[in-house]
């Protein structure tokens, strides 16, 4: 199929080069613009609908780091009163969707938050919101530990009603925890059938305060949940996929060369060459802050990606991101790589190189364009094709390896796939 260029207007503001999203679609400030598509990504899953994230819009300063914390801190406040309300007039679900609504509002806030007592303030709340809705939801949901590195890592296992359906791993990426993914993609898989499990790995949700940081052996900690989700929750070898999403996309690829229980592996965006990407990064971040280009959201987001990579200067960034690259030559196992058009060139380009280089024979590669609303970041504006794209690509997988007995009904293809 052409691409969206070549057959009709930009659907929403103005065309973006380069950056993680095709189009603008509330805010200048790129940064910005992104976490709130991702914000209004959640709705269906449960996060805020697109009214109520429009109407905090409102009162957020373009690019103003306080003026965002302020509006989705208020947001989750009014949430968790009607939540309050609700519970003592004994609705207890619609209480406890509230209250979901709370913790994403929560999320969001952090996300240009600065680090201390603001951040960490916010981040209780939104954990004990979540906490709080999804048992009275109704999922068999369990919090877990995964032991790593003399410390834990944070998880949630939700168990498919079909206890023999696959266990699906689902990991995000730099600016990630293990509950927004519930929102992501999680919910959306679990209903298309599987098992899934979310966990924060070294790096990620607030495993920096003990000491744990971005790893290039992301197969290390991976490999330690794989390790409890076989003996704690049953899951099978074999019959395990993993997700992994923006950063996670390099987590995954990497792991994917080392970690042989994994029956499917998935990744949006196949990132290879982090180890590249993130100097090149760092550089224009410094020459941005130099030149007073910088927001001061985009500031506050570099400052907690340094904390989570345990960088206090742009030399240590760089030498710590520098070793971060996968090696396809070593990928055998079934691998699905969705790339959205919107993505930047060197997103485009790895995860294209990724494709071709790894040695598996079932591999299928998804170009999404902007007529399918996916084309954006990890499909921001669209979570569902993600979890539509990777369920119905692992039910034939699995399908063929069992004689039969898949997660649901989809068929499986290979090759290349340009929507």
């Amino acid at each position: 199929m052409a691409s969206v260029s070549e057959t009709q207007s930009p659907p929403l503001g103005a065309a973006r080069s380069g950056g993680r999203l095709g189009f603008k679609y509330r805010f200048d400030d790129p940064d910005m613009d992104l976490f709130f598509v991702v914000a209004c990504g959640w709705g269906r899953a449960g996060g805020l609908d697109v009214g109520e994230a429009y109407y905090v819009a409102q009162s957020i300063k373009d690019g103003d780091a306080e003026s965002w914390v302020a509006a989705f801190d208020a947001c989750g406040e009014r949430q968790q009163s009607l939540a309050d309300d609700w519970q003592a007039a004994g609705w207890t679900y619609q209480a406890a969707q509230a209250r979901l609504k709370a913790f994403a509002s929560y999320r969001s806030a952090w996300q240009f938050a600065p680090i201390g007592p603001v951040f960490d303030a916010l981040y209780a709340k939104h954990r004990a919101a979540f906490a709080s809705a999804v048992p009275s939801l109704g999922f068999n949901a369990t919090f877990f530990g995964a032991p790593y590195s003399g410390r834990s890592l944070p998880g949630l296992f939700i168990q498919n009603a079909n206890r023999n359906a696959p266990v699906v791993l689902l990991l995000g990426g730099a600016d990630t925890c293990f509950e927004e993914i519930f929102l992501t993609v999680g919910r959306n898989v679990y209903d298309q059938g599987y098992s899934v499990a979310m966990v924060d790995l070294p790096g990620q949700g607030l495993t920096m305060k003990d000491g744990l940081h971005w790893e290039a052996e992301s197969e290390k900690p991976i490999g330690a949940v794989i390790d409890v989700l076989i003996e704690r929750f049953a899951a099978q070898p074999g019959r395990i996929g993993m997700l992994g999403y923006s950063l996670g996309g390099y987590f995954v690829t990497r792991a994917a060369g080392y970690e042989k229980r994994l029956g499917a592996v998935i990744a949006s965006t196949p990132l290879q060459n982090i180890g590249n990407y993130y100097p090149a990064l760092a550089k224009r971040w410094r020459k941005e802050d130099t030149d007073g280009k910088m927001s001061s959201a985009t500031r506050r987001n570099v400052d907690v990606l340094y904390w989570k990579i345990g960088a206090a200067t742009d030399e240590e960034f760089i030498a710590k991101a520098s070793p971060m690259i996968a090696d396809p030559s070593l990928v055998t196992a079934p691998f699905l790589s969705i790339v959205g058009s919107g993505e930047g060139s060197m997103f485009q380009s790895d995860a294209k190189e990724w494709h071709e280089k790894i040695r598996s024979t079932q591999k299928r590669f998804v170009e999404l364009d902007a007529s399918t609303g996916a084309d954006g970041h990890c499909q921001a504006a669209n979570r569902l094709r993600l979890a539509q794209e990777m369920c119905g690509w692992m039910d034939g997988i699995f399908r063929a390896r069992s004689g039969g007995d898949a997660a649901s009904g989809s068929s499986v293809a290979s090759g290349t796939l340009s929507l």
